[in-house]
């Protein structure tokens, strides 16, 4: 469409386009990348506009004229969202910042809670049917066009025109400024590869194939993106579209095939990152543009079959609370989408969210990890809400645990040099017992290497990894599960009580170097259960004492075997050369597993009715 032809009237310089901007006005300004930055500068350089209310989800222009008091003096900013330009500014009182879930913003013009006056937006060029796009800024935008009374858009042959709600006709713009400019780019850095590497590898064991995906806000949820490159057929159903999506487009790792919910296409409400990114969504049909609305609605968001929520925290206590907006009494970002993504999640068949969060901050001087979130922190996101917690040291799942537990997934995960500290507070609060054992300091990375997975004739998977410390209470519903006559095999006693403190020696005595312990679990529904529980001893000079049990229902699968194969792998890393074994001479399912997995072994029997087995490890080269 030919504007001069159409609407000539319309079309004026952004210099009396603003001059239609009253004092005292309440005035909408589109969206982050989005923003007309040419109506902005124009509206800042008009000294006889004063005394304005601005309304805006994430400023990025505004941030340059922050520090001059001429300005300060004149406009007054309210954010649902801090961005990193302007985070100092809060710190220092400049803005003002409005704390609201993203679904609910669009609600707040439409009732007039927030009254709007005026609206600033930027929009591609109209196509042939007057029709201008929103682009890549639809989230709160269309909502506060469509509340305020008096519309001034840029038009910007840069913006991309995207599929979904974002259409605004040129009949509803009220000023039509022409202006060419680059779009506002937002490209995140990576802070520190080496620990957004380790937790990616964590988030990665989570995501299945077919999953749909939401990502938050921030630099670590965006460069954990790539790292899931292996996956196949994910969906996205997300706020936000940053560059980190653009390798698993590319190489089609997404392609919304498997999604429950609108198949076949990426929604979204938001666009922020690179030129090469806006050119990928530009016109792009795979792409749907919903309003924050839509696309935050937590029954929206629940409409996707297994869908995962992943977003990031400023900090985590020992009871699962999450703090995202402010650093004690400093406003930080915002509430933005976490809360939402993480209800819809739950609400979703198969959905669960993860919160990835390195272990410190300040350069390793502060844990994230809290015994009680700072003085002043707000709860974005309750202990109730919370499921699954990632560092760079590992996974800690909290939902449906108690107080005890999640302190002990929580402190495992912890930085090791605040672990002690994070037990002991937990001791003062009466959140675990007082003779609680804290989590071993080691670097426990390298255990990853040792996590494998049997497939079983019957379909199942058992998963196979080392005992943790907050394996003690499944370690424990195990040992209860199991009949008598395989308590009685296991420990050459009928017992009956399989007290706390005989699972935390077990655990505690493991090093996973001379002693070692590994867990066969499968899962059953939401929840996992240990099947099977194999371990290691030192017991003289390059040989350990071995022995294992196996639930019944699982008994004659082959687990018995692999448990052994994979103990001695471990143990030949640990300068081991041989397994010794004392068993009851009528347990003969497991002298036949030893007698298998070990033709050579030496059977010397007892005088109480028990055999000693030596197990001699066979050269590699035999």
């Amino acid at each position: 469409m030919d504007l001069n032809a159409y609407c000539p009237e319309k079309l004026v310089t952004a210099e009396d386009a603003v001059k239609k901007i009253k004092n005292g006005s309440r005035v909408f300004i589109g969206t982050g990348c989005g923003e007309p930055q040419h109506l902005i500068r124009a509206m800042i350089e008009d000294i006889t506009i004063q005394d304005i209310v601005i309304y805006q989800m994430l400023s990025m222009t505004f941030s340059q004229y922050i520090n001059d008091p001429k300005v300060t003096n004149r406009f007054s900013l309210k954010l649902f969202f801090i961005s990193l330009h302007m985070r100092q500014a809060a710190f220092e009182g400049k803005i003002d910042y409005i704390p609201a879930y993203l679904s609910q913003i669009p609600h707040l013009f439409e009732t007039r809670q927030i009254g709007l006056d005026v609206a600033l937006i930027q929009t591609s060029p109209p196509d042939k049917y007057g029709f201008c796009s929103l682009g890549i800024s639809v989230d709160i935008t269309q909502s506060g066009m469509e509340n305020a009374g008096f519309i001034i858009a840029q038009v910007n042959p840069r913006m991309p025109r995207t599929w979904g709600d974002g259409f605004v006709h040129v009949d509803d713009i009220d000023c039509i400024v022409y202006h060419e400019e680059p779009l506002v780019e937002a490209i995140a850095e990576p802070k520190n590869l080496e620990i957004v590497e380790r937790i990616a590898r964590y988030v990665n064991q989570l995501v299945d194939d077919g999953a749909t995906l939401q990502v938050g806000f921030g630099h670590l949820p965006n460069y954990i993106l790539p790292f899931l490159s292996g996956k196949k057929d994910l969906g996205i159903h997300t706020q936000v579209i940053t560059d980190g999506f653009l390798p698993l487009f590319e190489q089609k790792v997404i392609t919304n095939r498997r999604k429950s919910h609108l198949p076949n296409r990426v929604v979204t409400s938001l666009c922020m990152g690179s030129e090469k990114l806006y050119d990928f969504v530009d016109s792009n049909p795979m792409f749907y543009f919903r309003t924050s609305q839509f696309v935050n609605d937590p029954n929206v968001i629940a409409r996707n079959d297994h869908l995962i929520s992943i977003s990031s925290a400023l900090e985590i206590d020992l009871t699962g609370q999450i703090c995202t907006d402010s650093k004690g009494y400093l406003f930080y970002s915002g509430i933005g989408d976490q809360v939402d993504f993480i209800r819809g999640s739950k609400m979703s068949k198969d959905g669960f969210s993860i919160i990835a969060l390195p272990s410190t901050a300040q350069n390793g001087e502060v844990s994230r990890i809290v015994p009680h979130l700072s003085e002043g922190a707000g709860v974005a996101t309750t202990r109730g809400d919370v499921d699954v917690v990632v560092t760079e040291y590992g996974i800690a799942e909290l939902h449906g645990k108690g107080i005890y537990q999640r302190v002990m997934e929580l402190a495992q995960i912890a930085h090791p040099r605040f672990r002690e500290m994070l037990i002991s507070e937990a001791k003062k609060r009466h959140y675990i017992f007082a003779d609680q054992l804290p989590p071993s300091k080691q670097d426990l990375m390298f255990l990853e290497n040792y996590k494998s997975h049997l497939e079983l004739e019957n379909g199942k998977a058992v998963e196979f990894r080392p005992l943790l410390p907050s394996d003690e209470f499944a370690t424990r519903n195990f040992y209860y599960s199991l009949q008598e006559s395989t308590v009685f095999y296991r420990f050459f006693n009928r017992r009956k009580i399989f007290s706390r403190e005989m699972l935390q020696k077990q655990w505690a005595a493991v090093d996973y170097h001379q002693n070692m312990t590994i867990i066969g679990i499968v899962q059953l529904g939401k929840h996992k259960e240990i099947v099977a529980i194999g371990s290691y001893g030192f017991a003289e000079e390059a040989v350990a004492e071995v022995a294992f049990v196996v639930k019944e229902e699982y008994q004659n699968m082959g687990l018995g075997t692999y448990l052994l194969k994979l103990l001695e792998k471990i143990a030949r890393e640990n300068k081991y050369k041989a397994f010794v074994a004392t068993v009851l001479s009528e347990n003969k399912a497991m002298i036949r597993v030893f007698e298998k997995c070990y033709p050579s072994a030496k059977i010397k029997r007892g005088y109480s009715g028990d055999v000693e087995i030596h197990m001699p490890f066979k050269d590699k080269g035999d």
